[in-house]
């Protein structure tokens, strides 16, 4: 297994997550090339089984994820996740100091942090 060696920077801030989700109801976005949201580290927490994830940019590197093993996602690197069985899984934002550069692309994840984090309700 390959297994990312990666930490969320110090002060790094939840604001909000995905629902969960599984092989079959994952935002279609995520197995497509995308960005995290602007000025957002992401954290990709398996609970049940496990999927892969790659760096458009590291195409030969792909990571390994299960309950033990999350993946950091940083800032403006396009990526994509690989599903290829049973899975459970959410994709957590925590903010970051904030950056004039920025990358475009799709980021399917900045819906759930324009979303005040109170009030969204997310099943275990």
């Amino acid at each position: 297994m390959n297994y990312q060696n990666a930490t969320l920077p110090q002060g790094a801030s939840k604001v909000s997550q995905t629902p969960n989700m599984n092989e079959k109801t994952i935002l279609k976005g995520l197995l497509k090339n995308h960005l995290a949201p602007k000025d957002k580290h992401a954290l990709v927490v398996v609970e049940e089984g496990h999927l892969q994830f790659i760096y458009e940019d590291d195409k030969d590197n792909i990571l390994d994820a299960d309950q033990d093993h999350p993946i950091v996602i940083f800032p403006e690197r396009f990526h994509r996740v690989i599903v290829d069985g049973a899975v459970l899984f959410r994709v957590e934002f925590y903010s970051i100091e904030k950056s004039d550069s920025y990358i475009d692309g799709n980021r399917p994840g900045e819906e759930f942090v324009k979303k005040d984090l109170k009030s969204m309700s997310f099943k275990k």
